[in-house]
């Protein structure tokens, strides 16, 4: 058939690759390859058709671990990841380039030494990076502490599921410093990492098997906010404010069911940063979402207000609280022993 004929007829186009196609001599075509499983095609789960499989992964996934390693409840430490613990007194601070990044920040970013501020080489920022430096690594064993206070304490309660564990970002800085006290006490402890487009990695004193990294940010909320009975919020930046001031507008809008103990620690630090009076005195919040958190400033203040919290909104009242009908259904169970409706408040409309 010729060119023009093919042309014309409109299905040359369409012919011309079977045509061409080379034929086995028994003139069956050639055999195919057998098709990947859709769950099993990388092609297709990475790209923007597969995007919903990847986010009820981010879901399923942990639910999955959360229920196997029998983790009931968290409590949340959040702060800085920049910042470096001190264990001796003569152990160089040092600052992080970013927030969840292992690489150090530039030289002239860095917290100046004894040595270099007497001698005159140190630059107004990193003398008074050196001050914060100090402040920020006695938070690190703050966080450390009393993550080991609330650990050793949680074990105690009498209770075939895992209370209060610490829980943390996974990261560096005050999320190490959370992960290692309750290291350190014995206790299981889990990190919520997220992937970044810079070197890291999570700390090491997280429970392998509750290690967890997630490419999306607003799944990683889900499950801070999802099993947690309390926050607490150590200094830090930007993802610091992001996180306490999230689970602090739920709260304030009844969209969780639950009641969140609420701990800033540090109130000197904090108090410098935002004047949340300025809101009540313009109005823009109630003077009762003032009630919605509590100051601490020693790990044995914050254990304190902690523990009161837990027991008095948990453990008193599951002690008194005859099972519900939705905490029988197996239907609608959600964790092991829990609903959907003992996490997130249910929709009015």
């Amino acid at each position: 058939m010729s060119d023009q004929n093919s042309k014309g007829d409109g299905q040359g186009a369409r012919r011309a690759p079977v045509e061409n196609a080379v034929i086995p001599g028994n003139g069956a075509p050639p055999e195919l390859a057998q098709a990947p499983l859709a769950y099993e095609n990388p092609g297709f789960l990475n790209s923007a058709d597969g995007r919903l499989i990847r986010i009820v992964s981010e879901y399923m996934e942990p639910l999955a671990r959360f229920r196997r390693e029998q983790i009931q409840d968290t409590v949340v430490f959040f702060g800085s990841a920049r910042f470096r613990g001190r264990e001796e007194a003569d152990h160089a601070l040092e600052l992080l380039e970013n927030t969840g990044s292992i690489r150090p920040a530039p030289e002239h970013e860095q917290p100046a030494s004894a040595p270099e501020i007497a001698a005159g080489k140190a630059s107004e920022l990193q003398r008074q990076r050196a001050v914060a430096a100090v402040q920020m690594a006695r938070y690190y064993e703050d966080a450390r502490r009393l993550a080991h206070m609330l650990t050793t304490w949680a074990m105690t309660i009498p209770s075939r599921r895992h209370r209060f564990v610490i829980t943390s970002g996974g990261g560096p800085g005050i999320m190490e410093a959370a992960n290692r006290g309750a290291y350190e006490a014995g206790g299981k402890t889990i990190g919520l990492n997220i992937r970044l487009p810079f070197e890291q990695r999570p700390n090491p004193y997280i429970t392998p098997s509750l290690n967890f990294e997630f490419h999306y940010f607003f799944m990683r909320k889900l499950w801070f906010a999802y099993l947690s009975k309390a926050l607490v919020v150590f200094p830090g930046g930007f993802g610091t404010l992001d996180e306490m001031f999230e689970i602090l507008t739920l709260s304030q809008t009844r969209k969780m069911a639950k009641k969140v103990t609420v701990l800033i620690y540090g109130s000197e630090y904090w108090k410098r940063v935002f004047d949340l009076n300025a809101l009540v005195g313009t109005g823009a919040i109630s003077p009762k979402d003032m009630e919605l958190f509590q100051y601490a400033d020693t790990p044995e203040q914050a254990f304190d207000l902690l523990r009161r919290g837990l027991t008095e909104n948990y453990l008193a009242a599951e002690a008194g609280a005859p099972p519900s009908k939705e905490r029988a259904a197996g239907d609608l169970e959600m964790m092991a022993g829990w609903t959907m409706e003992d996490f997130l408040a249910q929709e009015t409309n």
